[in-house]
């Protein structure tokens, strides 16, 4: 047991990592951990059991807690719809990773901070709940999630109509400069909602992280700060 304090102490903080489980979000989240595992922090990577399936025979660079998205024998593909999967994950996501959060502590392991996927936003009140500070973090680029936040701020009128787009940070833009989801909204609901919903309750995190290259896109990443 003696060790096993010694070795928790020897640990910069415990971090959970939850990616949306698709490839495009797990990735950035995974380099993300290498960095902070370099600094001395240990890291736990939360997989739903549908992702682990298709992933488990690569190698892992991480220990893995496995939470459920309700759909344990395909996730998304499983779902009737898109919106159906969402709804479903946030139920039966913000269940198990309660229990995961419980099952590391009892297990002397506790998690000092969840760094959540922005689009899983549910993932902080969990965390709060669990006494666990919440990190939320955006896959893409500083200037993307500028054009959303704008959007989710009625700023940006979706659909788009105006041919220049002013937006702080950013040169003018035109319309086909925006992501698809911002020009077309009808041919992507559910995903235009999980877009929006990445800043809900998002002034009640403890730090929110971006995925960027300061100096590529330093003007926008100072107007977000």
């Amino acid at each position: 047991m003696e060790n096993g304090m010694a070795a928790q102490k020897a640990h910069r903080g415990h971090c959970l990592i939850l990616p949306y489980p698709l490839q495009g979000h797990v990735n950035p989240l995974l380099q993300f951990s290498k960095r902070l595992q370099f600094k001395g922090v240990r890291i736990t990577i939360a997989a739903t059991i549908s992702f682990f399936n298709r992933i488990k025979d690569a190698t892992s660079l991480f220990p893995l807690g496995m939470i459920s998205d309700g759909f344990d024998e395909g996730g998304a593909n499983q779902a009737e719809s898109i919106e159906a999967y969402l709804k479903k994950f946030q139920q039966v996501g913000s269940e198990t990773l309660g229990e995961l959060l419980e099952k590391l502590r009892d297990s002397g392991s506790p998690i000092d901070c969840v760094v959540y996927d922005a689009v899983l936003p549910w993932a902080l009140d969990v965390a709060k709940k669990n006494g666990v500070s919440g990190a939320a973090f955006f896959t893409q680029s500083c200037a993307v999630d500028n054009i959303y936040y704008h959007v989710y701020k009625g700023i940006v009128k979706v659909p788009v109509e105006e041919t220049r787009i002013a937006i702080p940070g950013l040169p003018d833009l035109e319309p086909a400069d925006l992501p698809s989801f911002v020009t077309k909204p009808e041919t992507y609901p559910a995903v235009v909602e999980m877009i929006r919903n990445q800043f809900i309750d998002i002034d009640t995190a403890d730090w929110v992280l971006f995925n960027t290259f300061y100096k590529l896109e330093e003007e926008v990443c100072n107007n977000i700060s």
